[in-house]
């Protein structure tokens, strides 16, 4: 107030005397003049302004599931653990200050003290030796393991002390939690979390053990070869991170799905070797789709699951023909009931990750069946309209199946029509044995199409007494 008064009567005053100053008339000095000793009269009566103000000060820091007396989980196979906090630091206070300039028409800005917290923590997660811990989530939410500074101790017999542990205790000072599996998460950030430690559990992967088994017999050192399913999704192989561009700043990702920030395919199989580290050989099935139950008439070919927009880094590609030439998978509700075949060119990177950690591969060619309900093909196993919805490829056949009234089994045209069908067959394995000659890797030209394989051409010999398989055959 007292500066409002006081330059209004310095200009007041200044006006009086008349003339100028380095270009300043009175009553502009004479404002000016007063507003200063207004100001200081203010600041007098009123204070300089309010103390600085705290942003997400604690008083103190509590610790989630931490309890002396606790019981230590046991398990066996893979399980999600709330784990036991073992030891932590204080709390390490760091203060940001901002505000405390001058503000619009003199008035000073707050002063700001802006508070965040780290701290580090051990976490016991179950007794015995573990393989590995997997995914990880804090108050519910699953996060990245690369966005903490995060150690793991399997827990055998032989670890040895963390090393924030032994420098925050002192040397011989910390344990090392033998027998125990756990992990360390050194200068947790508190402030995403509102200035707390969150609730963390966590993925263990465990093989059964016990001190009569021996470690060679255990499921994980048996397994010597898996197969790596499901054999569709256009990019689900690549090993480099393949996305869909909608346009300028509308990008979405094909084949990065998970907080690890690596593509589906690395996660999976960096968890295959972890988990499994005597397996030596994988079978990579890259699956076609067939759209007939009746041989003669079925189609094998790749598809994809949408036409409108390709991979960026990798045009999908498989078969010889392109995105724009493939058909759809069908659609159920809106959403397609397989992903896309596999692109060549991420069918080709697999196999060359695998082989680099030396993996044996076979490449494996699968066949979907893709007819949805509502189809108009005869089904060639029974007197239906329609075929079942999503077949079983086995139950591929003759136009009407061996065993029934007018089938062409023991005819020419039973021989035409599994010819064809295999001829249809061979040109997809053809295909795929061109883009696989750089890779090294074996391939499986054999098919499941069981009921390809009993009918008979018009030159089988006739019995006297057909068995009951050769009166009907297939399943």
């Amino acid at each position: 107030m007292a500066t409002i008064l006081l330059s209004a009567a310095g200009a007041a005053i200044g006006s009086g005397f008349g003339g100028a100053v380095l270009g300043l008339s009175g009553a502009v000095i004479g404002r000016a003049v007063g507003a200063t000793l207004g100001r200081v009269i203010d600041q007098r009566l009123l204070g300089s302004g309010s103390d600085p103000v705290d942003v997400g000060r604690l008083d103190r820091l509590r610790l989630t599931a931490a309890g002396e007396g606790t019981p230590v989980s046991q398990l066996w196979g893979r399980m999600r653990l709330p784990g036991q906090v073992i030891w932590a630091t204080r709390f390490e206070e760091t203060v940001r200050r901002r505000g405390g300039g001058g503000g619009g028409k003199g008035a000073p800005k707050p002063k700001v003290n802006e508070f965040s917290y780290s701290v580090s923590l051990g976490i016991a997660l179950c007794e015995g030796e573990i393989l590995r811990v997997g995914r990880i989530w804090a108050d519910g939410n699953e996060i990245s393991p690369q966005d903490l500074n995060i150690r793991t101790y399997t827990g055998s017999e032989t670890q040895l002390p963390d090393p924030k542990i032994s420098a925050v205790e002192g040397a011989g000072r910390a344990p090392a939690y033998r027998g125990t599996a756990y992990v360390v998460i050194e200068d947790l950030q508190l402030a995403p979390f509102g200035n707390r430690v969150p609730q963390f559990n966590f993925e263990v992967v465990r093989s059964a053990q016990a001190p009569t088994i021996d470690p060679s017999e255990t499921l994980n050192n048996a397994i010597r070869a898996v197969a790596l399913i499901p054999g569709t999704g256009e990019y689900a192989l690549a090993t480099k991170p393949v996305h869909y561009s909608a346009g300028p700043g509308k990008n979405r990702t094909a084949n990065v799905h998970s907080p690890s920030g690596q593509t589906d395919f690395s996660t999976s199989f960096a968890q295959l070797r972890e988990e499994l580290p005597a397996c030596g050989a994988v079978s990579l099935i890259v699956s076609w789709f067939g759209d007939d139950l009746r041989c003669g008439n079925c189609d094998i070919r790749p598809k994809v699951e949408q036409k409108l927009l390709d991979g960026t880094r990798m045009p999908w590609r498989a078969g010889g023909i392109n995105r724009s030439a493939a058909a759809e998978v069908p659609r159920v509700g809106g959403r397609s009931i397989y992903g896309g075949t596999p692109a060549d060119g991420s069918v080709v990177e697999a196999i060359k990750a695998m082989r680099a950690k030396g993996q044996d591969v076979m490449f494996y060619p699968f066949i979907l069946m893709d007819q949805i309900d509502g189809n108009a093909l005869p089904d060639p196993w029974s007197d239906a309209a329609t075929q079942p919805a999503l077949p079983w490829r086995g139950r591929i056949t003759l136009s009407v199946a061996p065993g029934r009234d007018g089938t062409p089994d023991r005819t020419a045209a039973a021989e035409s029509q599994v010819s064809a069908f295999l001829e249809t067959r061979n040109v997809r394995i053809s295909r795929s044995r061109a883009v696989m000659s750089s890779t090294q890797a074996r391939m499986l030209g054999a098919t499941d199409a069981l009921s390809c394989t009993t009918p008979r051409s018009a030159h089988w010999p006739v019995e006297s007494n057909p068995s009951a398989s050769d009166r009907k055959c297939g399943p």
